[in-house]
């Protein structure tokens, strides 16, 4: 009997992991192109000199998003799509999956009504973000280099990497194979804000939505759900990600500078030059983004597992 509830448990965490991942590809492919304003707005002002930055602070998402597309074309905005998706078949199962195990293991009734702190949650989303994120940074960076060659092509510049194999592979030979977990210390820190913000704050809200009779345990408690972790992982994770996506573009050889020797060197010079604000570069089209992404990834997680019989995350 233990051995068939084992295997079936084992089902369970393959299908889970099955799931998320084509929810993930959804969100995923659906707000690339928000993702990619961001990644612009915070890369925006990087190397300017200190005559040009008052103009820099008067970009907003709009005015970034009308310069990839006259300069590149619509597809622009989907400038590194391949590797941001080979990331989330890596990052999501095992943050969602790695979450939703450990939370059983520390209460296995539940889905039965019972429930941990929301500090227990936020630990437990923290720990699951930091795992998943060190798997999955070298496709993360590859992201953050295809995004950032846009702009060097619209000045005429020839792209560093001509995809994200080509990149993986120049990558390792100019920079070694510990070059793929460039940023991964600003990286990990905003995994674990974003889970802590994004999963105990989901898990939490739709648990009060649904036990205070405001909604059933449907789309609409998923989706005022998914709202709030948006909301809460990107006032959280906002600051790490501009340290993150600035560490992970610059590169290191004879032509180029390195800028930053360390995350908390990143954040020196960016308040330095820059100013306080600027480590909230990218707020609006980081939350516009994550809204959306997680009303798609939760809303289509969650029905998913409804129809392979699945309870409710």
């Amino acid at each position: 009997m233990k051995k068939r509830e084992g295997h079936g448990e084992e089902e369970q965490t393959h299908t889970k992991i099955i799931l998320s991942s084509f929810s993930a590809m959804i969100a995923e492919s659906t707000t690339f192109p928000i993702d990619m304003t961001k990644t612009m707005l915070q890369l925006h002002g990087q190397q300017l000199d200190l005559r040009s930055r008052s103009r820099s602070r008067q970009t907003n998402a709009f005015r970034v998003v009308s310069e990839i597309v006259g300069e590149q074309g619509p597809l622009g905005l989907y400038k590194g799509l391949s590797p941001a998706i080979i990331r989330h078949l890596l990052y999501t199962p095992i943050r969602i999956v790695g979450y939703e195990s450990l939370r059983n293991l520390l209460l296995p009734d539940h889905a039965h009504g019972s429930s941990i702190s929301l500090f227990s949650k936020a630990l437990i989303g923290g720990f699951s973000g930091v795992i998943a994120q060190v798997v999955a940074s070298p496709a993360d960076l590859i992201k953050v280099r295809m995004q950032a060659d846009g702009r060097m092509v619209s000045k005429g510049l020839q792209p560093r990497y001509l995809g994200p194999f080509d990149a993986f592979n120049k990558i390792i030979g100019t920079e070694g194979f510990g070059g793929l977990w460039k940023g991964v210390f600003p990286n990990v820190q905003r995994a674990f804000l974003v889970n802590m913000g994004e999963l105990a704050c989901y898990d939490h809200a739709k648990r009060f939505v649904v036990q205070n009779q405001i909604s059933g345990d449907n789309i609409y408690a998923h989706t005022l759900a998914s709202i709030m972790s948006g909301l809460s992982a990107t006032v959280l994770s906002c600051p790490a990600d501009v340290v993150k996506t600035r560490m992970m573009n610059q590169v290191a050889s004879k032509e180029n500078k390195i800028m930053y020797t360390s995350s908390y060197d990143c954040l020196v010079k960016t308040i330095r030059n820059e100013g306080l604000r600027a480590l909230w570069k990218g707020f609006f089209p980081t939350w516009a983004r994550l809204g959306p992404w997680q009303f798609l990834f939760w809303v289509s997680y969650e029905k998913f597992r409804q129809i392979a019989d699945l309870s409710s995350f």
